[in-house]
C-alpha cells in the first residue's frame, strides 16, 4: 500500500547518510595516516643513505 502523498522517508536517508559519511571520513583518515607514515619512513631512509 503507498503513502499518502507528501510523506517522504528522511528519517533513515539522514541515518544511511550519516554512516557513509562516517565511514568515508575514517577511510579518509586511515589513507591520510599511512600516507604520513610512510612519508616518515622514506624521508629517514634518506636520511641515513646520506650519512
Amino acid at each position: 500500500m503507498p503513502k499518502p502523498k507528501g510523506q517522504k522517508n528522511t528519517k533513515n536517508k539522514a541515518k544511511h547518510t550519516k554512516l557513509l559519511q562516517r565511514k568515508l571520513n575514517k577511510e579518509r583518515a586511515e589513507k591520510e595516516a599511512t600516507k604520513a607514515r610512510l612519508k616518515a619512513i622514506v624521508q629517514k631512509a634518506k636520511e641515513k643513505n646520506e650519512e
